[in-house]
């Protein structure tokens, strides 16, 4: 006994020790994965994507999203980054004919893949006839929903034409009517901050040639 009558521990000590200890114990298996991970080279591999027409090839970190790919390695920023998590549709790209979150998918689940934005539906010098309609019925607000309200609004357009149901439809087995009802309930992925809703509506039915 002794040999401890030197160590001279106080409570704070103690209570500061005993802490650690079961921090320690708490989390070994978060601690110990992001220390490895920074040892770790990145995984890269390379990416065929066919974005607007033009063929893009490029070498990326497979963690890489499909909206940093465009944004970050392709620099067409129309195509803006809300949320990141996939909540607010800033980020809606029409990926092989379907209108995706490209915030949440990888680039290389599309591989060899179209890929449509923005800047692909239509130009300054001939605007594409949704994109006409939302500046005619004001539907663009503050602006920066929407290329992602725009590229959803014409996924909207043919997925009604091809008949896929939504949550509103009323009968599964009759293909779906151009409705507010069914417009809103496809948009509703897409969130605007200014309020713009009743407006985007008017163009989207603009452009579907039903009558207001």
């Amino acid at each position: 006994m002794d040999e401890f009558y030197d160590v001279r521990i106080t409570r704070r000590d103690l209570l500061i020790a005993g802490a650690l200890s079961a921090t320690a114990a708490a989390v070994p298996s978060v601690a110990a994965p992001a220390a490895s991970s920074t040892s770790l080279p990145p995984i890269t591999t390379d990416v065929t994507l066919l974005v607007n027409g033009r063929r893009h090839e490029l070498h990326l970190d497979t963690r890489t999203t499909l909206l940093d790919a465009l944004r970050e390695h392709l620099h067409l920023t129309g195509t803006k980054k809300g949320c990141d998590q996939g909540q607010c549709g800033a980020c809606t790209v029409i990926a092989d004919g379907r209108r995706i979150n490209s915030c949440l998918s990888l680039a290389v689940m599309h591989n060899g893949g179209e890929i449509t934005t923005i800047e692909g539906l239509g130009t300054p010098e001939k605007l594409h006839p949704m994109q006409a309609a939302f500046i005619k019925h004001d539907g663009y607000q503050c602006g920066y929903c929407t290329p992602g309200q725009i590229c959803s609004a014409v996924s909207v357009l043919d997925e009604i034409k091809r008949g896929v149901p939504s949550h509103v439809s009323p009968d599964l087995t009759q293909a779906p009517q151009l409705t507010e009802a069914e417009i809103r309930e496809r948009m509703s992925g897409n969130i605007c901050r200014c309020g713009a809703y009743s407006n985007i509506v008017d163009a989207i039915v603009e452009v579907s040639g039903r009558p207001a």
